[in-house]
């Protein structure tokens, strides 16, 4: 695999995994953007139980975080992941959180429409780990 983010780039949804104070995982669907290697994610306006997220709970309690990127084939030998682990943080204000959101926006139309319009999730890359089948 020639370069993983590439990959992860180009890809529509992942899952982000964050472990709350206890070490129990936590993992959830997420749309993103790459804001140079960071990976990028808003809390949006598609429902949710409450806007007490575990995902954000999670980051306060430990700031380190997984995004799993993956592509599923019936041919096998067309499969591939990509998982970024690193430091996580929460962006609520300014020029960094514009950033996303505008990156989030040029990759989802959906998000053009009814731009997210809470806290960034910003994970940095300090593993990059990957597997293709071929």
């Amino acid at each position: 695999m020639n370069d993983p983010l590439a990959r992860v780039a180009a890809a529509r949804v992942g899952r982000l995994a964050t472990v709350d104070k206890r070490g129990e995982p936590h993992i959830v669907p997420i749309v993103f953007a790459l804001d140079g290697n960071r990976i990028v994610t808003a809390v949006d306006h598609k429902p949710k139980r409450t806007t007490d997220l575990k995902r954000l709970r999670n980051i306060a309690a430990n700031h380190r975080a997984s995004v799993l990127v993956d592509h599923y084939d019936e041919d096998w030998s067309h499969l591939w992941w990509v998982r970024v682990d690193g430091p996580v943080e929460i962006v609520t204000a300014g020029p960094e959180f514009d950033a996303a959101i505008a990156l989030l926006a040029a990759k989802y139309p959906q998000y053009r429409e009814q731009p997210p319009q809470g806290p960034v999730v910003a994970v940095t890359p300090e593993r990059v780990t990957a597997w293709e089948a071929e």
